[in-house]
């Protein structure tokens, strides 16, 4: 368990897995290329259980970590409600982050390969693509974060919730090289830009360690740990459930999250 702010000895592997995690549009955007159909079924059950990491992380590790620290710092009393503070204002960030991103270009609505069929000139769509971009670079800075302070906690957490953020990134790959390359029929143009918006992550947790490092109290740690919960809990609610459900896989996003979950709560016992 966590009492204090975690030594540097994990930095390096935190940056290796965001960096992991973020670039992992390339491989949404290479699917798009290699692949003539969408494996929906695939697709339906791999965001669910992504959808399952990260929601019994948050609530099982993260949420109990935070209040640990923040108990070291302030008192039992106090570290329930500062958690829950810090919890919910991570959601409300991501949120605002969400809404700032316009509806019509939201790059989490499902898209398939099947639309790369016919390639034509269309400016509109082209900024789509464009814009999926920006927008999946906004969200993947606290994303980036998640995955860097979850491998500080603990790497083999960190390894898990890479994992899961990786997951969950492929179809952003799709999301924003399909609407690029069938504006303007360049593979390569498609490619490096949907990779490319994956790097905000890493980014996300440069700035969050030049940002937090030299102020990282046990308060403050205890803080940022409920807030990447709530950010991780509003990020499968809002976006990998209703995806899931888009690729038309209902019951089995409910099985692949209940996977996650059981996957993730084996490991956590098998590794404490």
């Amino acid at each position: 368990m966590v009492y204090a702010v975690p030594v540097s000895e994990n930095l390096f592997l935190a940056f290796m897995l965001t960096a992991i995690a973020g670039l992992s549009t390339g491989v949404g955007s290479a699917m798009a290329f290699f692949t003539r159909r969408t494996n929906t079924r695939f697709m339906a059950g791999s965001l669910g259980f992504s959808a399952g990491v990260m929601i019994y992380v948050s609530f099982v590790e993260m949420l109990p970590e935070a209040r640990e620290a923040l108990a070291a710092a302030m008192g039992e009393g106090a570290s329930n409600w500062s958690a829950a503070g810090g919890f919910f204002g991570g959601i409300v960030l991501i949120a605002i982050i969400d809404w700032l991103v316009p509806e019509y270009e939201n790059p989490h609505h499902a898209r398939s390969v099947e639309n790369m069929d016919e390639p034509q000139q269309d400016r509109r769509l082209e900024r789509m693509g464009l814009m999926a971009a920006v927008a999946i670079a906004i969200h993947n800075f606290p994303e980036g974060l998640a995955t860097f302070t979850s491998a500080l906690v603990d790497p083999g957490l960190g390894i898990s919730v890479a994992v899961a953020i990786a997951i969950h990134n492929i179809p952003e790959g799709i999301a924003v090289s399909v609407p690029i390359f069938y504006a303007t029929g360049s593979r390569k143009k498609a490619f490096w830009l949907s990779f490319a918006s994956g790097l905000s992550e890493p980014a996300g947790a440069a700035l969050g360690y030049l940002l937090l490092m030299s102020i990282l109290t046990p308060t403050v740690f205890g803080f940022l740990l409920a807030g990447v919960a709530g950010i991780m809990v509003f990020i499968s609610l809002d976006e990998l459930l209703p995806a899931a459900r888009e690729y038309g896989g209902g019951h089995l996003a409910i099985y692949g999250l209940i996977g996650g979950m059981a996957v993730m709560a084996l490991s956590l016992l098998l590794l404490h």
